[in-house]
């Protein structure tokens, strides 16, 4: 099982950023995916779920109204539309398949002016 995300970078506030998470080893389509994020020092925290099907999606209230989590089966990704971008956003994004048993190495999202 791999899961490789990209997608991060500089942002200013209020910016949008797209993360993508290209997932591969597995039937992808079989599994609900999540998305988390961790700062130093601080837990994992969940920010995101989609259904096998991305027919259901679920957020942090943190994030809700703000990211958009979907995925493309046929693509095996899963991706994290990020808009209204605030300094508190500044941290590591990882995905992560629905049972938590896998991790990609994440990507850094920074929002600062």
């Amino acid at each position: 099982v791999q899961l490789v995300e990209s997608g991060g970078g500089l942002v200013q506030p209020g910016g949008s950023l797209r993360l993508s998470c290209a997932a591969s080893g597995f039937t992808f389509s079989s599994y609900a995916m999540k998305w988390y994020r961790q700062a130093p020092g601080k837990e994992r925290e969940w920010v995101a779920i989609i259904s096998s099907d991305g027919r259901s999606t679920n957020y942090a209230v943190p994030v809700k109204g703000r990211f958009t989590i979907s995925r493309d089966n046929a693509k095996n990704t899963v991706s994290l539309q990020m808009n209204s971008l605030k300094p508190e956003d500044t941290t590591v994004y990882y995905c992560s398949r629905v049972d938590t048993l896998y991790w990609g190495q994440g990507t850094q999202v920074t929002v600062s002016s």
